[in-house]
């Protein structure tokens, strides 16, 4: 068993942790995200580890205690690595889905390597229109992206509305690991923030009510994992905009999921009295997307100083360039943010072929930042506003996470024990266990959009 590393001392400054509680919380066991050349292990152990903490805390604030009452806690490193890569362990009765589609991947340019994204019908579509209709095929999108530059490629790609970033070979600019700031109405008695009860381990967020705005993996993640605290999650989403099966039978434990129109003044009336009724909201969505419609968290803070709010972008909210407002996922930040290309070691005899993380650690890591930063937001009595990125996390992994020691950790690791069955919306879902070591969720998710949006 080890005690803490240098990435956990470091994240838990970052959300405002008391120093030392970080002793609290130690590590055992084995994992396999120890190869290749940035720290992805530490950077996996000290996400989960800090996410745990922040739980501890909460669950001992509202016992009555204060940070002499925080319970040690082991994280174990086998259910870190299986859960960093719950998607590739997700069998939906007995089915692998598919993570990748054809035309997501790596494309070599005529001056360098692109990696796109076209997992949804609608980017794979804007991908077709932005380079012709022969790139509908591997073979044809390969054609289409070998006779043009890498960032040509890119803002093609990207006028359509697709995702295609050109591999960087230098690290993008330092960013925050997170941004915090105060409503200036903190307090669960102020504002409309509602006063929290206590709460015992093993659901120490008991009763939290969490708006859950958003999609993918990180933002899912982060509130898959509050759930499984006991918040009540209400996941809302677009009708136009539906989400996977595959990607919502794996991050949808914990949560309800409903559907809302914001054009449509009936269902923002409904999102209204939610907001009205909610302790957090967490929001995914690309830089100025919720603004319009006034959700973004400065406007939430002003009406309703006693939220917790957090956002999480892709690029940073201090991008560089234009990136800042552009979407984006763990894949494409890999590659635009400099990681792809030192991951790459010649795969397949061809030198400059770039790489890839041992997981989709900027999601995942990102994800157990989100929520021990809303766990501590609460213990502290809301009214905050949090800003997240996977640049962010991307930065902190390139830059900043202490490496541990060479190749893939301790021997013996295996998925396993780490597996766990349950019936959903889906069918028979086998899924990763969270490695949070709290509670659990009892039952699988619901189908996507198929529950009332009304808190329980």
């Amino acid at each position: 068993m080890t005690t803490h590393d240098g990435g956990t001392s470091q994240a838990w400054a970052a959300l405002g942790g008391a120093g030392e509680l970080v002793g609290r919380v130690a590590y055992r066991g084995g994992s396999d995200l120890g190869e290749g050349p940035l720290p992805v292990r530490e950077l996996a152990r000290a996400t989960v580890g800090v996410c745990s903490l922040a739980a501890a805390e909460l669950a001992a604030v509202r016992g009555g205690g204060g940070v002499d009452d925080v319970a040690p806690l082991v994280v174990d490193e086998g259910a870190v690595a299986t859960a960093f890569v719950s998607e590739r362990h997700l069998r939906v009765e007995g089915r692998e889905p598919v993570t990748f589609a054809p035309l997501s991947g790596f494309w070599e340019a005529a001056d360098g390597w692109v990696r796109t994204h076209a997992n949804y019908p609608h980017h794979r579509e804007a991908l077709v229109r932005a380079l012709g209709a022969g790139a509908g095929t591997p073979e044809g999108l390969r054609e289409a992206v070998a006779g043009r530059g890498a960032v040509e490629v890119q803002e093609l790609v990207y006028g359509e509305g697709g995702l295609a970033v050109a591999v960087a070979e230098g690290y993008g600019e330092r960013q925050p690991l997170v941004e915090v700031w105060e409503s200036g109405g903190r307090g669960r008695g102020r504002g409309r923030g509602r006063v929290l009860g206590a709460a015992a381990l093993p659901l120490p967020a008991a009763g939290v009510r969490v708006l859950d705005l958003t999609r993918v993996i990180a933002g899912p993640v982060a509130t898959r994992t509050l759930g499984l605290l006991g918040a009540d999650v209400l996941r809302i989403d677009s009708p136009g905009l539906p989400e996977s099966d595959d990607a919502h039978a794996d991050t949808g434990f914990g949560k309800r999921s409903a559907v809302l129109d914001l054009a449509d003044a009936g269902d923002r009336a409904v999102l209204e009295g939610l907001l009205d009724g909610a302790d957090v909201v967490v929001s995914g969505y690309r830089p100025g997307a919720l603004e319009r419609y006034g959700l973004g968290a400065r406007e939430l803070l002003a009406g309703r100083p006693g939220l917790v709010v957090a956002e999480l972008c892709a690029w940073g909210w201090r991008g560089w360039g234009p990136w800042a407002g552009r979407r984006g996922f763990d894949s494409l930040v890999q590659a635009g943010y400099g990681i792809a290309a030192v991951c790459g070691g010649g795969g397949g005899g061809r030198p400059g072929v770039p790489g890839v993380l041992p997981a989709q650690a900027l999601d995942h890591g990102t994800g157990y930042l989100v929520a021990a930063g809303v766990l501590r937001a609460l213990a502290e009595g809301g009214g905050r506003g949090l800003r997240f990125s996977l640049a962010g996390t991307a930065s902190w992994l390139v830059r900043d996470v202490p490496a541990g020691p060479a190749g893939p950790g301790e021997a013996g690791y295996a998925a396993e024990p780490w597996l766990r069955e349950v019936s959903s919306g889906y069918g028979v879902l086998r899924y990763a266990g969270a490695p949070v070591p709290f509670g659990g969720w009892g039952r699988g998710p619901s189908r996507w959009g198929s529950d009332r949006p009304v808190w329980r």
